[in-house]
């Protein structure tokens, strides 16, 4: 079964969110591992270190540290197409066997960003593939966590 076929069996999340910043400043947010590392992961596991090699077939690698435990958690993937600035594919796996989902599968993500005529930034955000119900509830969660620290990043960026 080719990675298409078993996404089409598997849950999705779908996300929608308007930032107030221009389009060229959020795919910065989504390009650039000195920017991931300052707000990728939900508030309880922020991401302590990023590497990317920001290319189609390029690697990506980012870990998540629970202040509260001092555990980690380790993500990757291959970035699969980037359109500057507006739309960013990668695939997404979980490392090793601590995650809650259990034994990894890889996913798609897809981030579309659109300008709005006032200015802001439309972002159409989806999980092709996750697990189960169980793994989209904890990817619901973790994602809408991670935006909105994308969205008070965004915020407090010098004009």
């Amino acid at each position: 079964m080719t990675l298409a076929e078993d996404l089409d069996t598997r849950p999705t999340l779908q996300m929608r969110r308007t930032f107030d910043a221009p389009r060229a400043l959020v795919w910065r947010a989504w390009s650039r591992p000195e920017v991931l590392v300052l707000w990728m992961g939900p508030v309880e596991w922020p991401a302590f270190s990023v590497t990317s090699d920001f290319r189609a077939g390029g690697e990506w690698r980012i870990g998540l540290k629970s202040p509260e435990t001092g555990e980690e958690l380790w993500q990757g993937g291959v970035y699969r197409e980037i359109v500057a600035p507006e739309r960013l594919v990668f695939t997404f796996k979980w490392e090793g066997e601590n995650h809650e989902d259990g034994p990894a599968v890889e996913t798609l993500v897809t981030v579309q960003l659109s300008e709005t005529d006032d200015g802001q930034t439309e972002m159409a955000f989806t999980h092709d593939g996750l697990k189960n119900a169980r793994s989209l509830a904890g990817h619901r969660h973790g994602w809408t966590s991670t935006v909105d620290r994308l969205e008070a990043w965004l915020a407090a960026y010098p004009d």
